[in-house]
């Protein structure tokens, strides 16, 4: 029996990791393996894949995948934040781009219908190759992240609107005002409810949901609110991706934003794969070759134009010359939305096939060579300040939006990463704060993440095994690490996925056995405390001071026996290591207090009561009211209800006792 869809999914995915190989040994960008597979496996090359449009479907969960994650790792805080950058920023890139394109296409020919149409499909840029790229370099929440972002939001709103008024360039008639009151009123619908789910709903359903602790539950539940919101934007004439993105700002103002992340990521590396492998399918070698230096010239201009008008909107919302330089080299490439939207002008007669073909290999070379211009922004940057023009344009003041960042994180460096927040995990996070040590916790316990946060402390709700959770926490930087959970399985795991992350972090882990300790450090443990020992050197430590053995050896006997890996208390084993016995022999410290008013004592000196002499003790110290006397003297005098430290023979106390007791 064949299964629909399965040879396309074997072919991508087969030659996929073949091409994607090749591109590693030669230090070539991901995303430019997966378009070069898509060119090769397409119908213009050997055609090895027929279902393109089953392609294409999962091309778009790829994306909203894609924007869920970005959702997530923002906020509503953040994006209200960047609401000047939404709106101006967006409309400047876009109405600026729109205008130039136009009027280079009427010049060289086009009516004035199609030159506008042009401007609607080269105005879009590519928001899942920039977020995309962006999120890998951690440049999202960088201020040329937050405007590209803010520009790229403003594109998937106006693409809609864009597809209502391409009849109309095309001369159908239509009510378009109606259609967009309609669709106003509709997303503001959408708005309301995703700012009530995300406020209200959604936080007490996942809280109640990661209760459970069922990894399959967690991950079920995300997705389905992922696609429950985009298939809702969807319906109401919004992009997909739109609500995939506001479904994620849904799940980001929840405790498990990050775990949920580490959840979607694997799934989104597989789709994204198959819609950078869609974009290649389109492309028309034969048609590139023919008419290559025609394509390069249009592609020239292309990354000029909108370079520099995505990096004049940046400098418009006040940023400065070097953000728009980033910003406007993050934007330059034809986005995905632009194939959409080709396709209805195609059917609407404002394009032409050869027109269509142009635009399609000028999109795809843009897009291919988005990773290298991204990878290289801050040399050309630099480059840039050098010629010293950057001196001479108008410095329009730096810009208010400073989204706040998750300040449990940010500021995050050679600090303490403790997992688990039990007994021992407690502990340890209070000695770090009494000690000043930055620390951040990671808990798979929902109500604990929910109180403690409350109260302040550092943590978020993840799981430690998780590369994602961990490089969140920054794992890279921290000096130490600390685990202290009770599960000896998931402890080996947070420790496999600690060491493929970091080799030089300090990993310490606690365990509750002996035999569990050889695993530990075999799998990268820096130290493992067992609790069996613990408990047993702590106990032969307090019976070495009782038997008045030197501070120091005792100090130096415990640290031998850590060193061995507790070797010395392992049965059968004999230690040939000894430290100094004391020879005082029968020698016995003790407390009494004073509780007659005997008369030979009382109200006397030492040296008048003759208490050594006479009793063969000695008086150390005395604890009087709140008073402590440690230093004893021949004519201090002795009080009833005095508390007496003594050292003597155990039999010489008890004579003494005698006398002063009731």
């Amino acid at each position: 029996m064949e299964i629909p869809l399965l040879t396309e999914i074997t072919i991508i995915l087969g030659a996929s990791v073949l091409v994607i190989y090749l591109f590693q040994k030669l230090n070539l960008p991901t995303i430019l393996g997966y378009l070069m597979t898509g060119i090769i496996a397409g119908p213009h090359m050997l055609a090895l894949i027929s279902a393109s449009h089953e392609v294409e479907v999962l091309a778009e969960i790829g994306v909203i995948l894609l924007l869920f994650i970005i959702g997530m790792e923002f906020s509503l805080k953040s994006l209200a934040a960047i609401k000047n950058s939404v709106l101006i920023g967006g409309s400047v890139q876009v109405g600026l781009t729109i205008l130039l394109t136009a009027l280079i296409a009427f010049w060289v020919g086009f009516e004035m219908n199609s030159a506008i149409f042009l401007g609607f499909v080269f105005s879009l840029s590519s928001t899942a190759i920039v977020l995309k790229l962006l999120q890998e370099r951690n440049e999202v929440n960088s201020p040329h992240g937050k405007i590209a972002l803010a520009i790229l939001i403003f594109q998937d709103i106006i693409v809609v609107p864009m597809m209502l008024l391409t009849p109309i360039l095309s001369g159908q008639e239509g009510d378009i005002w109606i259609i967009l009151l309609e669709l106003l009123l509709k997303a503001a619908i959408v708005i309301v409810v995703v700012l009530f789910g995300a406020r209200y709903l959604i936080p007490i359903l996942l809280h109640e949901v990661a209760k459970t602790k069922s990894r399959e539950l967690f991950i079920l539940f995300v997705v389905v609110i992922c696609f429950a919101v985009a298939w809702a934007t969807s319906s109401i004439g919004l992009s997909l991706a739109l609500g995939a993105f506001l479904a994620g700002l849904v799940i980001s103002e929840s405790d498990y934003s990050y775990q949920a992340t580490g959840f979607i990521i694997p799934f989104r590396e597989i789709f994204t794969s198959f819609f950078f492998v869609s974009i290649g399918m389109l492309m028309d070698v034969s048609f590139l070759i023919e008419h290559l230096f025609i394509i390069l010239g249009i592609l020239v201009l292309v990354i000029l134009f909108k370079a520099m008008i995505a990096g004049l909107a940046a400098v418009l919302l006040k940023y400065p010359l070097r953000t728009g330089i980033l910003t406007g080299l993050s934007l330059f490439q034809i986005g995905e939305f632009a194939f959409i939207l080709s396709k209805v002008g195609m059917d609407n007669n404002l394009l032409t096939e050869n027109t269509y073909q142009y635009f399609l290999a000028v999109s795809i070379l843009s897009m291919a060579i988005t990773p290298f211009v991204i990878q290289h922004s801050e040399a050309v940057t630099r480059l840039f300040s050098k010629t010293g023009l950057s001196d001479k344009m108008p410095v329009l003041g730096g810009n208010k939006e400073s989204p706040e960042g998750d300040q449990l994180i940010e500021n995050l460096k050679d600090h303490t990463i403790i997992i688990g927040y039990g007994v021992n995990g407690r502990n340890v996070a209070r000695a770090a704060k009494f000690a000043n040590i930055p620390y951040v916790i990671i808990e798979m316990n929902a109500d604990t993440v929910k109180h403690e946060r409350a109260k302040g402390e550092p943590i978020l709700f993840g799981d430690a095994t998780n590369h994602f959770i961990l490089e969140h926490v920054k794992v890279y930087s921290a000096r130490v690490a600390i685990i202290a959970i009770s599960d000896p399985p998931a402890t080996k795991a947070v420790v496999t996925s600690i060491r493929s992350i970091c080799p030089t972090v300090h990993v310490i882990v606690r365990t509750r056995f002996m035999h569990e300790m050889s695993d530990q450090l075999r799998l990268g443990a820096s130290e493992v405390i067992p609790e069996e020992f613990e408990t047993s050197v702590e106990i032969f430590t307090r019976l070495l001071h009782k038997y008045l053995i030197p501070q120091d050896e005792i100090e130096n006997f415990v640290q031998s026996i850590r060193s061995d890996n507790y070797e010395m208390l392992r049965p059968h084993e004999i230690s040939h290591k000894r430290i100094t016995k004391v020879t005082i022999p029968n020698l016995n410290i003790s407390t009494l207090r004073v509780q007659n008013s005997n008369k030979d004592i009382v109200g006397k000196t030492i040296n008048e009561s003759r208490i050594r002499s006479k009793y063969g003790v000695n008086i150390l110290a005395i604890q009087r009211d709140e008073d402590y006397l440690s230093h004893i003297e021949a004519d201090t005098e002795i009080k009833q209800l005095d508390i007496l430290f003594l050292a003597g023979k155990p039999e010489d106390i008890s004579r003494f006792h005698e006398v002063i007791k009731v």
